[in-house]
Parts: C-alpha cells; structure tokens; sequence
C-alpha cells in the first residue's frame, strides 16, 4: 500500500541539489512574459508607425539599402529575379520555379503542393517566404521565395520574386554558369513534363490587369481522327510544317514568327477540332480569347503580352464577339475602347514582334461579315474552307464510331446522298453514336440520310414555288402599276377634253358677243 506520508530520505532529492539561492537568479514565468508581451507589442507598434509613415516605395528601398549594408560587410552577394520584367513575364523567374520545385524536401517547413486528376504524382512548390539551399560545383546557395502586396487605388496585386544569396567570389559562376544551367534545366524539366494547357480569361481583374488562367488540355482531336477532306488535311500539315521550321527564314525576311489562320463555315463542320488536333500535333498550349470582356486596346495589348511562345492564339466566332468595324469608338467621354485598330496592332503591327512560334486562328461561321482589313495576306495568311461532310469525311467518322476500315454494302448508296444533302460532320457522328451495332447504325444513318434528302427536297420545291409565287406577285403588282397609269391617263384626257370643250364654249360666246357689238356699231 503506498504511502502519502513525506519521506524521510527527502533530503537526498537531486532537487536539494540547487542552491536556495536558486529563485532569485532567474526571474518568474509570469515576469518574463509580461516583459515579452511588452517588447513584442512596442515592436508591432513601431512597425505599424513605420509603415503609416513611411510609403512603400521608400520602405522598399530603406530595406534594399540596408540589406546591401549587411551582404558588403558579410562578403555575401544577392540576385532578386522579379517575376515580370516591365510588363513582359521573366523567363528567368518561371524556369526558377520550375527548377527550385525539384528540390524541396522534408526539410521545408511549407510547401505548395497539388496533383491534377490524370497526373502520375504530387507537384511540390516554395509557399511564399521559404528558403532552400542548392549547390552547385560545391558552391552553396541560398534561395528565397518572396511575395507580398502592393495596393493601387484599392486594389491590391501580389508581387513575387526569387532572392538568391551566395559569396562574392563566386559571381563569376553563379551568373556565367549556374544560372544558364538552371534555364537548360528547367526546359528539360518542362519538356519531359509537358502537359498541353487551354487557357482562358479570368473572371477576376488583379490590379487593374487581367490575368489568364489555365487547365488541362485533354482533348483528344488529332489529324488522323478529324474527319476532313484528305487534300485539305494533307495542305493544312504542310503550310504548319513548313511554318515551323522556317524561324530563320522569317528572320531573314524582317517578318514576325507567326502564323494566320482563318476558320469559316456553317456551324458543327469541325472548326474547334481541327485548332485542337493543331494543338496536339504541334504541342502548343491554347490561349482561348474572348473578345466581349475586353474593355480597352490597353487591356488587350496587356492581356496578349502574357501569351507565351508556341501557342495557339483563338479568337472564336469574331463576327459575333465584338464590333470590329467601328475602329475609333469612344464612349462617354472615356478612354478610346476595343477596336478593329488595336486587334490588328497585335495581329500585324509593331507588337505582333513580340514573341515567336505563334499561330493566330479566328473562327466564323460569316466570312462576308468580317472587315476586309482583318483578312488580308500577313494577318490571316490561311482561309480554310470547312464545308459539310463529303464521302472521305464520312469514311474517318465511320472508322472513329464504328471501326469500320474498309468497304460497307451501303456506302455507295451513302455517297450518292451525301453528294445531294448537306449534312454536317458533327451530325453525321450524333448518328453514328445511336447503335453499337456496325450493320444497324450504318443503316440508321442511311435512313437518316434518306430523311434529309426528302425534307430538303421538299424545302427546295417549296423555295422554288415561292419564288414563282413571288414572281407572279411582282408581275401582277407590275400590271396594276400599269393600269393605274392608264386609269390615270384617261382620267387625265378626260379632263383635258372638258377643258377644251368649256374653253371652246366660251370662244364661242366671246365670237358671237364681238358679232353683235359690230353689228350694232353699223347700226
């Protein structure tokens, strides 16, 4: 049974070790975090006093100052790579990123981390304010991930930027020699890592700038399932072949790597598969722009600004977005808006300079609306025609839906009605896609085919009756145009023999009124 009673060997207690005088060394716990709670709210203090007085500009260069002070009498030098050189991005700080997202480890107290649904693993990144350490040839460096806010007429924009620290003699190599290998990796990285991206215009404005966003691209279009004519597929291949491995050709001729391509025809004739069997074939990112959010030329010129190399610029169904013609429009007083003017700038003028490897392509299902200025050779270099579906087209769609490869008992009949009836691609795979059976999904379409040519005939033979309708109409409107006329003219005549006759009349009177006063004169 245990005991509660005091032990009589508690003068032995390692406690009894410390000297009575042990209290009076150290202050209390209570006494040492009020003492903190004080210092650490004069600081806080001081620092919101700082920052009310001092604006951030002149903070930032306080701070700048006083860490070249400490990196001179250290014998440290430091390399800030700011996330956006003037208003173009810095390469320099997405290849950074990139390349400083291989090299975390447990040790970083916070990291950014995702996965998208189809990739293979966890995607790691530096959260704002974590250091790592690198090096390179035995050379230590000490990186830094910073970020913070800057607030412009109520808005505030994130800025970001890397800090990089080593020792001053090591300069030489860290900028002839580690820099350059963190950009040769970072597009190894990138291009072993490659995953084809859509990006489209954020419904949020950061700082007054637009700002892209971005998902996988998962679609699965290529030249070899889109359902084209052989002839048309095999010329639009070349002119991007030949596009792409001409840089020093363009160069040579004082002209801007890029490439236009105008997409026109009735709607569900494959105009956003063929931009993306482009995509896949060339490996360029997507950039889809819609023109209706774009207020202003600045806007635009900002907005484009930040489309990288090797992509594809969309502009789909333009005719629809905004109205181009109008090139100089200004609106209560304000800024000039979005003009015909300020898309051409880009598509052909001084800055469609900067950047290389890009391909412009505009939709429409209009081409007689566009402005003439928009299509001319050198901004839309490329009209591509895509009409309704024809035999070869139909073969790739039935080889796509139904694996069928070679010959089908009806494909003769087929092609004798696609060659009378227009007929969509995107209609003719709805038709496809009823029946997993090959003989009873041709023969679906086929009675499909037969349908259409019937109502179109008949649509025909009506538009052929109301013309002869209308005809008749017009000539019988011509006719009572006419015997209006002649009503008119008798009426006309009628009235002028009245005329006559009573002005005949009164010559009468007046012969036989002169005949009778000479008459009485002789009298």
């Amino acid at each position: 049974m245990l005991s509660c009673k005091p032990s009589n060997h508690s003068s032995s207690s390692p406690f009894n070790k410390f000297p009575k005088s042990f209290s009076t060394i150290f202050p209390s716990a209570t006494s040492a975090f009020t003492t903190y709670a004080s210092i650490s709210a004069s600081l806080m203090l001081l620092r919101s006093i700082f920052n009310d007085l001092i604006p951030y500009p002149l903070r930032k260069h306080i701070f700048s100052a006083i860490s070249s002070l400490f990196c001179f009498f250290s014998g440290k030098q430091t390399i800030i790579i700011d996330q956006f050189d003037g208003i173009e991005p810095n390469h320099v700080f997405n290849a950074t990123e990139l390349y400083l997202s291989t090299k975390v480890n447990p040790n970083t107290k916070r990291l950014k981390v995702s996965k998208r649904i189809k990739d293979k693993g966890l995607s790691f990144k530096l959260d704002k304010g974590q250091r790592i350490t690198d090096s390179f040839n035995g050379v230590e460096l000490k990186w830094r991930h910073v970020c913070y806010g800057v607030e412009i007429k109520g808005n505030v924009t994130e800025k970001r930027y890397f800090m990089l620290r080593f020792k001053k003699n090591n300069g030489d190599l860290v900028m002839n020699s580690y820099l350059p290998f963190v950009l040769k990796s970072a597009e190894m990285i990138e291009n072993e890592m490659r995953v084809l991206k859509i990006h489209t215009l954020g419904n949020v404005r950061y700082g007054f700038k637009f700002k892209w966003e971005s998902i996988k691209l998962e679609h699965p279009s290529t030249f070899e399932t889109l359902a084209l004519d052989p002839e048309l597929k095999t010329m639009i291949i070349d002119d991007i072949n030949r596009f792409i491995r001409r840089k020093e050709f363009y160069k040579k001729v004082g002209r801007s790597w890029k490439r236009g391509y105008l997409l026109y025809g009735p709607p569900g004739t494959g105009k956003s598969s063929l931009v993306a069997a482009m995509a896949n074939y060339l490996k360029f990112d997507i950039y889809d722009l819609q023109l209706e959010n774009i207020k202003s030329d600045s806007d635009l010129r900002r907005l484009l600004l930040d489309i990288g190399n090797r992509s594809i610029l969309v502009i789909e169904d333009i005719d629809c977005t905004v109205n181009l013609p109008d090139r100089g429009h200004r609106r209560n007083g304000q800024d000039k808006q979005l003009t015909l003017s300020g898309l051409l700038n880009f598509v052909d003028g001084l800055w469609s300079s900067c950047g290389d490897e890009r391909i412009i392509v505009l939709t429409t299902n209009h081409k007689h609306r566009l402005d003439p200025a928009l299509l001319r050779p050198g901004r839309m270099d490329l009209h591509i025609h895509l009409s309704y579906c024809g035999m070869p087209a139909f073969t790739v769609l039935a080889a796509n839906y139904l694996g069928i490869k070679g010959e089908h008992r009806l494909f003769g009949e087929i092609e004798v009605l696609l060659g009378a009836t227009k007929v969509t691609p995107a209609q003719v795979a709805e038709e496809l896609m009823k029946d997993e059976d090959v003989d009873v999904a041709v023969e679906g379409f086929l009675s499909f085919l037969k349908q259409r040519k019937m109502e179109e005939d008949k649509l025909e033979k009506d538009e052929a009756l109301k013309k002869v309708e209308d005809k008749e109409s017009r000539e019988l409107k011509i006719e009572h145009t006419y015997l209006k006329k002649d009503e008119a003219l008798k009426k006309a005549e009628v009235k002028e023999s009245r005329e006559l006759k009573i002005e005949h009349k009164y010559l009468k009177k007046d012969e036989a009124s002169k005949k009778a006063e000479v008459k009485e004169s002789q009298e």
